[in-house]
C-alpha cells in the first residue's frame, strides 16, 4: 500500500498554508517556499494550468494520498450523482482516517491513518484496516476491545473532554465510539480547497 512519505513542512511552505494538521505551523517563520529561491518562488508569475495543478497537488498533501488515489477518488466522484465539486470533497472527508481525525481521535491525519493500518478500529463490528475505506450513515466505529485504556488510548482518554467533533459525527466520550450521523453537508467541508480547478486539471 502507497504512502505520502514527503516532508509535510515542506509542503506546507510551498502551498502557503499549513497542510500537515500540526498545532505548530512552518508558515510562522518562513512564508515561503523551502530551497534557496524559496522568497523568490513567492512571487513568480504562475499560469492556469500551474494553478490547477497547484490545488491537485495541495489537496492531495492534506489527505495524505498519492497521484494513483486521487485519481481512484476522482473518478468515483465523476461517477456519483450530482456535483462533481462536491462530490470529490465528501469522499475525501468520509475516508476511514479522515474521520478518525474529524472525530479528535488522533491530531492528524497521518497518525489516524497510521491508527486505521495498525488494526485499531472496527466498522460495525467488522475489523477495517484500510485507511481508504468509505464510511457511511449509521456506521459505528469503535476501537478494538483489547487496545482501549492501553498506550496512545489512555492519553486520548484523559483528554477527550476538550476534543472537538465534526459535526456529521457523534463522539461517545466514555468508550470512544463514533457515530457517522450522515454525510458532510456543505458546512462541514473544507474551504481551503478549490475543487473546480481540480475538476478542470482532469477534464483537460
Amino acid at each position: 500500500m502507497g504512502r505520502n512519505l514527503k516532508p509535510r513542512h515542506k509542503a506546507s511552505r510551498r502551498f502557503g498554508e499549513n497542510v500537515a494538521d500540526t498545532q505548530k505551523s512552518p508558515l510562522t517563520k518562513r512564508s515561503y517556499p523551502s530551497g534557496v529561491h524559496g522568497p523568490k518562488k513567492s512571487f513568480k508569475k504562475v499560469s492556469e494550468y500551474g494553478k490547477q495543478l497547484l490545488e491537485k497537488q495541495k489537496a492531495k498533501a492534506i489527505y495524505g494520498l498519492l497521484e494513483k488515489q486521487f485519481v481512484l477518488t476522482f473518478n468515483r466522484a465523476q461517477k456519483m450523482t450530482g456535483d462533481v465539486n462536491h462530490n470529490l470533497l465528501v469522499l475525501l472527508e468520509c475516508r476511514l482516517d479522515n474521520a478518525i481525525f474529524r472525530a479528535g481521535l488522533a491530531p492528524t491525519r497521518r497518525l489516524a491513518r497510521q491508527l486505521v493500518n495498525h488494526g485499531h478500529f472496527t466498522v460495525n463490528g467488522v475489523k477495517v484496516d484500510v485507511p481508504s475505506f468509505t464510511v457511511k450513515p449509521g456506521e459505528v466505529i469503535k476501537i478494538k476491545e483489547n487496545k482501549i485504556g492501553k498506550g496512545y488510548w489512555k492519553t486520548v482518554l484523559e483528554k477527550i473532554e476538550k476534543v472537538e467533533t465534526a459535526g456529521w459525527l457523534s463522539l461517545d466520550h466514555k468508550t470512544l465510539a463514533v457515530t457517522v450521523n450522515s454525510q458532510p453537508n456543505q458546512s462541514d467541508l473544507p474551504k481551503n480547497i478549490s475543487t473546480s480547478l481540480i475538476v478542470d486539471f482532469y477534464s483537460r
